[in-house]
């Protein structure tokens, strides 16, 4: 009765759902294209036996990496399907399919309606289907466990906040979740608040984004960048989310670290012309990396304004401060910016990466700051002390190694999954 209501609810919604596609559109025109995927409409279907990965968006596509490989390697005779929600998502998702042609296809995964999901399922067949993270759908759940197709849940996590909002709706949440053949959790607290809302025996696999080893040529390019600035201090404000920019130009204002350079990436590409709008109107100098601008000597803020070179940026910076924790946003992920050796800094609001977050700070490859006011003085110090960041470097790859092996265990637990399983892994 629950799903049957929340189906109801999701059809009457739909005007609602159309005009947020038309409004994202005039931003984002990728959001009006494939509109017909979001409905289970799709123009081709791969022969072959496939496998099925959803990956909601850009970061849950890049962890992903270590993943696909693995699955591509495993199952040579099969078609990786990816699907997403997001346009980014999908773009991030393009370099899989370029660098395995044939063998990588993408959709949108459709709304979560009965019928849409039903399309969905009945045009691609897969004989496994992987959620990243946190997706639930309970109607495309319901119609896989109807076709006998295995579902998995990996590197699953879930916040306290999230899980107070997945009691208030159990009734909906829990058969779907305890629909899941496998749940794969990143760490304990996740698999036991999983397990509270209704997930069968979820493990304890860890994270796959410590898997995740940087680009060498986007390394390299990074180091190339820093070399060309020179000894300029440069400090970096990575993924930041709307609200944050502010704060962070007024931490620039502040600290007392001469010449100092602010590389600024802002997370949604949608927002990029307004975070420089922002920049000037602070008077501040700004370059932009989509204009292929590159910082001179007079250059206080470099806009990081393009998609795939965070690596670069992380190799080309003293010290990175890790969006989505200065505001209550559950902060972004810090384990790519330990996996390039980058100190880090990262705000009160760290729950959705809550143990690697307590972790790297518990070792001494990241420092805490209580709040935004506290972030030009943990920035000056830390950029006027090269032992310290030196240090920090230090544990933050012996951090990112520590945590290594995610892959390898989520493939154990995915080959043991029971229903129609891979040909290949039998």
């Amino acid at each position: 009765m629950a799903r049957l209501l929340y189906s109801l609810a999701f059809y009457l919604a739909q005007p609602l759902v159309w005009l947020r596609l038309l409004l994202r559109g005039r931003k984002q025109p990728e959001y009006r294209q494939h509109v017909g995927e979001r409905y289970g409409f799709y123009p081709q279907q791969p022969s072959g036996p496939l496998l099925w990965l959803h990956a909601v968006s850009v970061g849950e596509t890049r962890a992903a990496e270590p993943l696909v490989e693995a699955l591509l390697a495993a199952h040579p005779r099969h078609t990786l399907l990816l699907t997403h929600m997001t346009p980014t998502g999908r773009d991030t998702g393009k370099m899989y399919v370029d660098r395995h042609p044939g063998r990588v296809v993408q959709a949108y995964l459709p709304y979560d309606l009965p019928d849409a999901a039903a399309r969905f399922l009945d045009r691609f067949r897969p004989e496994v289907g992987i959620f990243m993270e946190t997706e639930l759908w309970p109607n495309v759940i319901a119609a896989a466990k109807a076709r006998g197709i295995p579902l998995a849940l990996v590197n699953a996590r879930l916040s306290a906040k999230s899980q107070r909002g997945y009691r208030r709706l159990r009734a909906l949440v829990a058969p779907a979740f305890a629909a899941l053949d496998l749940v794969a959790a990143q760490t304990a607290n996740d698999a036991a608040r999983l397990q509270s809302v209704g997930a069968r025996a979820p493990q304890v696999t860890g994270n796959l984004k410590f898997d995740v080893t940087p680009d060498p040529a986007k390394l390299a390019h990074g180091a190339n960048w820093r070399a060309e600035i020179g000894g300029r201090p440069v400090w970096l404000a990575a993924s930041t989310r709307d609200g944050e920019e502010a704060p962070v130009l007024d931490a620039f204002a502040r600290i007392a670290v001469p010449n100092a350079l602010l590389i600024l990436v802002p997370r949604h590409p949608q927002r990029f012309a307004e975070v420089a709008a922002l920049v000037e109107s602070r008077g501040l100098t700004l370059k932009r990396r989509s204009l292929e601008e590159f910082p001179d000597a007079g250059t206080q803020v470099w806009l990081g304004d393009s998609m795939g070179e965070m690596a670069s940026y992380y190799a080309a910076a003293d010290l990175a401060l890790i969006g989505g924790s200065l505001l209550p946003f559950g902060g972004q992920n810090l384990i790519e910016a330990a996996a390039c050796g980058c100190p880090v800094i990262v705000g009160p609001h760290t729950f959705n990466f809550a143990q690697a977050a307590d972790d790297a700070v518990a070792c001494g490859a990241a420092r805490r700051i209580g709040d935004a006011g506290e972030l030009a003085d943990a920035v000056a110090e830390i950029l006027a002390r090269p032992e310290l960041r030196a240090d920090m470097r230090e544990k933050a790859l012996a951090f990112s190694r520590a945590h290594q092996g995610a892959t390898a265990r989520t493939m154990a637990r995915l080959d043991r999954l029971g229903g129609r399983r891979p040909a290949s892994a039998k």
